[in-house]
């Protein structure tokens, strides 16, 4: 089954065939793929007044209910395995294969939610720590926060929107949704599952809605948490507009690779071509920067360039294609542009950097000065920057010179070296002999710095999504 010629907005669990204004591009032909119902101010305010209505309810949903409702979205996502990875080829010109990871990633989340509901409990708190307190025993659980909104970013259709949603429904949250509107056909599948459970009426909304309508989500009192995952710009102006609100949000990266004189150069060279161009890089730990030691740097360089050079890219429904169209060719025309800025700096192309509308060849950058927009913001494209090191504790401290802090990834053997790591980088993940676009879907996922606030994975994203409340009791 393909993508369908028309989409509904999902207002208080229910399909609403409102209109047809939101157009979807097929990421590489150019061409309109469907058409999606956009939502107005007045719809987000039903949608915010239906999950405030549902709160009680969503709150009082046993966890075997709770988890039976995700364990049925995980199977619906299964028996519509392939559909589900068409869409992603199609609304985000996601290489086959990548949307076939998707696509598994998504049931996975579903599945660790599914688990984690049944385990939202407390604790008893012993009270006799002092004579005055003796007499009283305290305990204390986790209850529902209340309706949350979410924003979520085009690059990630599903598991962006996954990691929001299924820990919602595990805590017993309502919530509404916003979709990025480059990709919001997997969202609206996802919505489509939903609205097949037995869930309380309000209990989810899934709204198109455009920029200047998305402030509710953001500013309305009735919503008592607001998830972001998107641009560092853009989050960070939404937490100042949130109010009371607590706001978790992981942001954007410009991620690091340390490669040290030990490392295994051939595996090493193999993980930074797929953590540079999966996704066609535009992920916000894809790897953007890589610190190589000079003792190693020709024979990394050499491999990357024959590597690299050996991509193959173009249509995205190819089982061969490694790299994909980006989003829009204003985002490719960018990519370039960065690249060109680099080289009128002094920097050397090794491989790659042309483009053919919205594909990019996978590039390879040295000597890019440091006040590059390549080097120093975030690229969101299949390019990277590599230069040598001398120093161990040097290069920790160049990775550290970032505004970002999502993840780094290290290459080497040395346990002293990983544990200074660990200890000095001030990054929200340190991943060792992999890259830093390592993620599993249970793991406590964020940033510091200008990479955002929380982290994500299911656990810990029930853990903002819920709040402790405490009973003491005396024994007269």
């Amino acid at each position: 089954m393909g993508m369908k010629s028309a989409y509904p907005y999902y207002l208080a669990n229910k399909a609403v065939f409102a209109n047809e204004d939101l157009e979807v591009i097929d990421k590489h032909t150019g061409e309109v793929a469907t058409r999606v119902a956009k939502a107005d101010d007045s719809v987000t305010d039903e949608a915010i007044a239906a999950a405030e209505r549902a709160a009680p309810a969503m709150a009082r949903l046993p966890s075997h209910r709770r988890r039976d409702v995700l364990h049925h979205c995980a199977d619906r996502f299964e028996q519509r395995f392939d559909e589900l990875a068409e869409i992603l080829v199609v609304e985000g010109g996601k290489v086959i294969k990548d949307a076939r990871s998707e696509v598994q990633r998504l049931i996975d989340t579903f599945r660790i939610a599914a688990e984690e509901a049944t385990r939202v409990g407390g604790e008893v708190l012993p009270m006799d720590i002092a004579p005055r307190s003796e007499s009283f025993i305290g305990m204390w659980k986790r209850v529902p926060i209340g309706p949350v909104s979410f924003i979520t970013p085009f690059n990630f259709p599903y598991n962006l929107v996954a990691h929001k949603i299924a820990p919602a429904i595990a805590a017993g949250c309502p919530f509404v949704l916003k979709p990025a509107e480059k990709t919001p056909v997997g969202a609206l599948v996802l919505g489509e599952i939903l609205a097949e459970c037995d869930l309380p009426e309000g209990a989810f909304s899934i709204l198109n809605v455009p920029r200047d309508a998305a402030q509710r989500f953001t500013e309305d009192e009735r919503l008592k948490l607001l998830s972001f995952t998107g641009s560092d710009k853009v989050g960070w102006m939404l937490k100042s507009k949130a109010g009371k609100k607590p706001v978790v949000m992981e942001l954007g990266g410009n991620a690091a690779c340390l490669v040290d004189a030990d490392a295994d150069v051939d595996d090493a060279v193999d993980r930074l071509v797929f953590g540079g161009f999966y996704q066609s890089g535009q992920s916000c730990i894809s790897v953007q920067r890589v610190q190589i030691h000079r003792d190693i740097y020709d024979e990394v360089k050499r491999q990357l360039i024959e590597k690299v050079g050996a991509l193959k890219d173009g249509d995205p429904r190819d089982p061969e294609t490694f790299v994909g169209p980006l989003i829009s060719e204003d985002d490719a025309r960018r990519v370039v542009e960065w690249m060109e800025e680099a080289e009128s700096k002094g920097a050397t192309r090794l491989v790659g950097g042309e483009r053919d509308g919205t594909v990019v060849r996978p590039a390879v950058l040295e000597n890019v000065p440091r006040d590059c927009r390549i080097y120093d913001n975030e690229l969101f494209g299949p390019a990277m920057v590599i230069e040598p090191f001398d120093d161990f504790d040097e290069a920790l401290e160049i990775i550290n010179r970032s505004r970002y802090g999502l993840q780094a990834g290290l290459f080497l053997r040395d346990i002293g070296k990983i544990r200074k790591a660990w200890d000095l980088l001030d990054v929200g993940g340190v991943i060792i002999n992999d890259v830093p676009s390592f993620r599993v879907d249970h793991m406590p996922y964020g940033g510091v710095k200008d990479s955002g606030l929380g982290r994500e994975g299911i656990r810990y994203a029930i853990e903002d999504m819920t709040e402790i409340r405490l009973l003491a009791i005396r024994e007269p």
